[in-house]
């Protein structure tokens, strides 16, 4: 399903991009969540992404009530577990770990969720969710007891993907993990996006402008960025124009 009021064809297919904001209710201030609102004024983001694969505050609920009193950007949840489900978000990225062969992230934290989702009014978002090995072992996979899939076989990861397609799920999501040393590969992207149809998300490492348009350029529909904006909050604005050109662009030559 879209993350706006366009179809996921609509607004995926026509080449725009978009970018969003990981915040980690455990790195954040309510001081440091006001301050990324502000610059999100300034700068637009498309979405606040809100989770992490272990939290270990009570500071999510606050967060999320924060962005959506101060902020009209829609706030999806990035839950690690149904217990991070929270009704005052707009939406969850519903994640089957395909990437990996524990069958609690693959389908057993969904049965559990189900039903508080589906009384909810949250909007879900059926995503395949594939942990990429980017130089260093990573919260989520210790946390899954999942392996990531070798940073140098684009051709895993396009097969995987297509197994997610296949499958029904309607997003892909590529992350190299909170702290990764590098970002997933060009050429896995690429690799994926010549493999599905479906949109692309892209997360982790991504920590310079050069490295963002490398996602960008290689077919990643969304990027997602986190841990360098809460030591460089400027970097937000950065990527913002990143982006905006990009989808500049996109209308020029239409």
């Amino acid at each position: 399903m879209p993350f706006n009021s366009h179809s996921p064809r609509q607004s995926f297919n026509a080449g725009r991009k978009h970018f969003a904001v990981l915040l980690d209710p455990d790195n954040l201030t309510e001081a440091s969540c006001l301050n990324l609102i502000a610059l999100s004024e300034t700068h637009p983001v498309d979405f606040f992404f809100v989770g992490g694969s272990l939290i270990t505050s009570q500071n999510q609920a606050g967060i999320i009530a924060l962005l959506k009193k101060h902020s009209n950007v829609p706030v999806i949840l990035f839950p690690s577990s149904s217990q991070h489900i929270d009704t005052q978000a707009d939406g969850i990225l519903l994640l089957s770990l395909i990437s990996g062969r524990n069958a609690e992230f693959l389908i057993g934290h969904h049965v559990i969720s189900a039903p508080i989702l589906k009384a909810s009014q949250l909007q879900v978002y059926p995503t395949g969710y594939m942990l990429v090995d980017t130089g260093r072992q990573t919260t989520a996979s210790y946390m899954s007891g999942t392996t990531p899939i070798p940073y140098d076989k684009p051709a895993i990861a396009a097969c995987t993907a297509m197994a997610g397609e296949l499958l029904g799920l309607r997003y892909i999501y590529l992350d190299g993990g909170s702290g990764a040393m590098k970002p997933v590969s060009a050429e896995m992207i690429a690799a994926v996006r010549e493999a599905v149809e479906l949109p692309i998300i892209i997360g982790g490492g991504i920590d310079t402008a050069g490295k963002a348009a490398a996602a960008l350029e290689a077919g990643a529909d969304l990027i997602v960025i986190g841990n360098h904006i809460e030591k460089n909050p400027g970097f937000l604005a950065e990527v913002s124009s990143l982006v905006a050109s990009y989808n500049v662009a996109l209308d020029v030559h239409r």
